[in-house]
């Protein structure tokens, strides 16, 4: 329908999510009355700093136009949209011009003529014939459209909203609320959009029959409301996440298996992640959430249930080790057998507050590592975590995340580079490990020479090549750079291979998020890569929003360019590998999928399948600081584990075909997660008997 920002989009995280998919923002207006009317909504970030604004307008004649921009962390949409209305509600026409967060042309437009529909965007084109009501869903399109669905759907009976070309829409009512400004009130009400997607979108709509958007807000990151109601978006947002944590309990009471007692895992051949390798049939016990045992069970009787392994591969739960964990990740991530999530940059209140929730079993969701996130004040500042102007403020942000207890730190962008050294010594003296962005102004080796434990992002290290101390990485550059000078870059010359001598000597970790980057060849038409093996299983208006480019890449020339610079990345990663510099899996995307794209990537890039599942296993709990509790089957760990189909240590392509995932005390089907979230299986579950 509409298509949707995920705050990590503009955020942190690079890639669009739960979150799934989207890249916009949300939210809009479609006025209820004839008259010419404006409307502005204001984006508020970081507890009410405006980052961008919507201005709607509607002439006497009912055609609407949209100015909508959203700049955070030195990106962001740029977009127009005019359009008119139908009877109905929906698009009679429909034009969107601007640019994407990451410089790409946006260009669409639809008409409907009767019952003949016509679109065509900068990714795709078509027609169809089409009876009755059907509201074509943009793939660039302004957070105008929520108020346009939210008023089609209020003149349908069945409350469902066939959506063009494919889908539809339904409404779920959550909670209403009061709200009010200079003596005036009016009443709210909070919906659960469902049907674009993998997770529902949340809107706070006016009431009555020509109900309109009033604010759109993600939680921890993002306030979308009314100009001159702003001052009740904390409210709203603290009663939206009580309505939403309300239906994450009951998912997690729907797809969980309780685990109570012992269960014997019979005839699986156990993943030995220390090694890398797949030993021979067994048994594996685990009782109360922990392995007991590993060896041939002469007495299946005493148990208090039998899981039938039937030879199938089992795996210690996967570490996806650069996530930005929302509280609706759980169920693409669990279902992809991901049991735990490095969090590399998150508001703090809300990371606390899903880390407590997982804590007390109230989220279906991996458990979490925490890295504490902290970036300097610029016009370019992403708004996570602790933003500081000094070494001082630093110094405190270490110490809020020593006490909170995490175990590393993450810099960003903007932090001031003439605090960077005596930040890092001070993080190191208080137990923490460090990592993040590279600076603007310096490289990659900068910050490793100033003590960085880890570098994340592959274009954060390839940069090390192509700036000088008067690049300002914290604009687009950061991204256009690497995909236009990679291909002609020479991994055997000598700074490169020092450049991977010296990662390996310091063992400096390097967290490429290959998958991620795709986005730097991806044209407007192609699928993104990272779903293009599993695109039959996805449902068609995920993959329709896939297939919308976010570089501007003007020409053939330019794309052969961009995707010989790809290539030489996952290049780049493999030769890193082999000399001994620690790889660690992270995904910045799409959960889930992601990742198991990610593993196969490093396999194109020379690791062998069982090297990729040690990276994202045994490896990562090591570097995590949590592998005295998990990243391998072993007695006295947690019973993180996944069952597989097939032999992912031969076919990394079979890590997709899980039977089973079991998290602790609570077993999940894939098959029934998948289900739910309108994603066709990738196996049938396992036999359980009790």
């Amino acid at each position: 329908m509409i298509r949707t920002l995920s705050p990590s989009a503009v955020a942190p995280r690079r890639g669009r999510t739960r979150l799934a998919l989207a890249l916009c923002l949300i939210g809009g207006f479609g006025g209820n009355a004839l008259a010419a009317e404006t409307v502005r909504y204001l984006a508020l970030v970081d507890g009410g700093k405006q980052a961008g604004q919507q201005v709607v307008t509607r002439a006497d004649d009912g055609t609407t136009t949209v100015d909508f921009v959203f700049k955070d962390n030195g990106r962001g949409p740029e977009l127009k949209e005019t359009y008119t209305l139908a009877e109905d509600g929906t698009y009679r026409s429909y034009k969107v011009t601007g640019l994407e967060t990451f410089g790409a042309k946006v260009d669409e437009s639809f008409r409907r003529d009767g019952d003949k529909a016509v679109w065509k965007s900068t990714s795709d084109s078509g027609e169809m014939q089409v009876q009755g009501t059907g509201l074509y869903s943009p793939l660039g399109g302004t957070p105008a459209g929520y108020s346009v669905a939210l008023q089609a759907l209020a003149k349908r009976k069945d409350g469902s909203l066939p959506l063009l070309p494919n889908g539809s829409l339904s409404l779920r009512k959550l909670d209403e609320a009061e709200v009010s400004r200079d003596g005036r009130s009016q009443k709210v009400e909070l919906y659960a959009v469902n049907g674009a997607g993998f997770s529902p979108d949340f809107v706070w709509a006016t009431s009555g029959a020509q109900p309109r958007l009033f604010a759109s807000i993600y939680p921890g990151f993002l306030q979308l409301i009314e100009d001159g109601w702003q001052g009740n978006a904390a409210a709203l947002e603290a009663r939206q996440k009580a309505a939403e944590g309300k239906l994450l309990v009951d998912l997690r009471k729907q797809l969980g298996m309780p685990l109570r007692g012992s269960s014997l895992i019979r005839n699986v051949r156990v993943f030995d992640s220390e090694h890398a390798r797949l030993g021979e049939a067994t048994d594996v016990v685990i009782a109360d959430g922990k392995i007991v045992s590993i060896g041939k069970a002469a007495d299946q009787g005493k148990y208090d249930r039998v899981i039938d392994g039937a030879g199938r591969s089992l795996l210690p739960g996967l570490f996806d080790m650069h996530g930005h964990v929302s509280r609706w990740d759980g169920g693409l991530n669990i279902a992809a057998g991901v049991t735990t999530v490095r969090d590399m940059g998150n508001d703090n209140a809300s990371l606390q507050q899903i880390i407590g929730e997982i804590r007390d079993g109230a989220l279906m969701s991996p458990n979490v590592v925490p890295a504490g996130f902290i970036e300097g004040e610029s016009n370019y500042s992403a708004r996570n975590g602790f933003v500081i102007k000094n070494l001082d403020e630093a110094k405190k942000a270490v110490d809020w995340y020593a006490a909170h207890g995490y175990p590393q730190i993450k810099i960003y962008n903007s932090f001031p580079k003439d605090a960077l050294r005596d930040t890092v010594a001070y993080a190191h003296g208080k137990g923490l490990r460090v990592s993040g962005h590279v600076p603007a102004f310096m490289r990659a080796q900068d910050v490793a020479d100033q003590g960085f434990d880890e570098i994340q992002h592959i274009n954060q290290l390839m940069l090390n090549f192509f700036v000088d101390d008067k690049t300002d990485t914290r604009t687009l550059q950061r991204f256009y750079l690497v995909a236009d000078k990679t291909a002609a870059l020479d991994l055997d010359s000598k700074p490169v291979q020092d450049f991977i001598a010296m990662l390996a000597k310091k063992q400096i970790a390097i967290d490429p998020t290959l998958a991620t980057f795709e986005f730097l060849h991806q044209r407007n038409g192609e699928l993104w890569p990272g779903f293009a093996e599993v695109a039959e299983h996805l449902p068609p208006d995920v993959q329709r929003a896939r297939r919308a480019a976010e570089l501007d890449i003007p020409d053939d020339a330019t794309a052969a360019r961009y995707r010989q610079s790809y290539d030489k990345l996952v290049e780049f990663v493999g030769r890193a590998y082999q000399a001994g510099v620690p790889l660690l899996a992270g995904t910045d995307e799409v959960p889930g999928f992601t990742l198991q794209h990610e593993l196969a990537l490093y396999v194109r890039a020379g690791l062998t399948p069982a090297q990729a599942l040690q990276v994202a296993t045994w490896n990562a709990a090591k570097v995590a600081r949590v592998l005295d509790d998990r990243g391998s089957i072993a007695p006295g760990k947690r019973a993180d584990l996944l069952l597989v189909d097939g032999d992912p240590t031969r076919n990394i392509g079979d890590i997709r075909k899980i039977a089973l995932v079991v998290q602790g005390d609570t077993g999940y089907y894939p098959s029934e997660i998948y289900k739910a979230l309108g994603v066709r299986a990738f196996a049938e579950p396992a036999k359980i008997s009790h």
